[in-house]
C-alpha cells in the first residue's frame, strides 16, 4: 500500500466515532474528525463531508445525541454525544471487531509456522 491512507470498511466510521465519543465526551465534528486522525497516526483522513454524513446517520439511528452550543472559538457548533442506544451498538460492534481481527490474524499467519500442509 505504500504511502497511500487507509479506507475505512463499510462501518468502521461508525464505530470510531463512537469509540471517541465514548471515550472523550461530547465534541462537535471537527473535533470527532481531528480527534480520529491523530488517533490513527494520520493513517485515516476525514474530509467533512465523510464525517458529517457518519453523523447524520449515527443520529438518525439514535446511537448519538446532537445540540447546538459555542465552540472554543466562540462559533456556533453542533455537539454530539453518545445515547444509552449507541454504548449498547459500540460495545457490539467492538466485540465483532475483536473476534474478526483476530480470525484475520490467524488467516493471514498461514504459513509462518514454517511447515507446509
Amino acid at each position: 500500500m505504500g504511502e497511500s491512507k487507509l479506507d475505512l470498511l463499510q462501518g468502521t466510521l461508525d464505530l470510531m466515532v463512537l469509540q471517541t465519543l465514548a471515550a472523550m465526551g461530547e465534541m462537535h465534528g471537527y473535533g470527532i474528525a481531528r480527534r480520529i486522525e491523530q488517533v490513527s497516526g494520520d493513517e485515516v483522513l476525514l474530509n467533512q463531508g465523510t464525517i458529517y454524513a457518519a453523523l447524520v446517520r449515527l443520529q438518525q439511528r439514535g446511537w448519538i445525541a446532537a445540540e447546538w452550543g459555542t465552540s472554543d472559538n466562540n462559533r456556533k457548533a453542533k455537539f454530539y454525544s453518545i445515547t444509552k442506544q449507541g454504548r449498547k451498538q459500540l460495545a457490539e460492534d467492538a466485540a465483532y471487531w475483536v473476534r474478526l481481527s483476530s480470525v484475520m490474524g490467524r488467516v493471514l499467519a498461514m504459513g509462518d509456522d514454517g511447515g507446509e500442509r
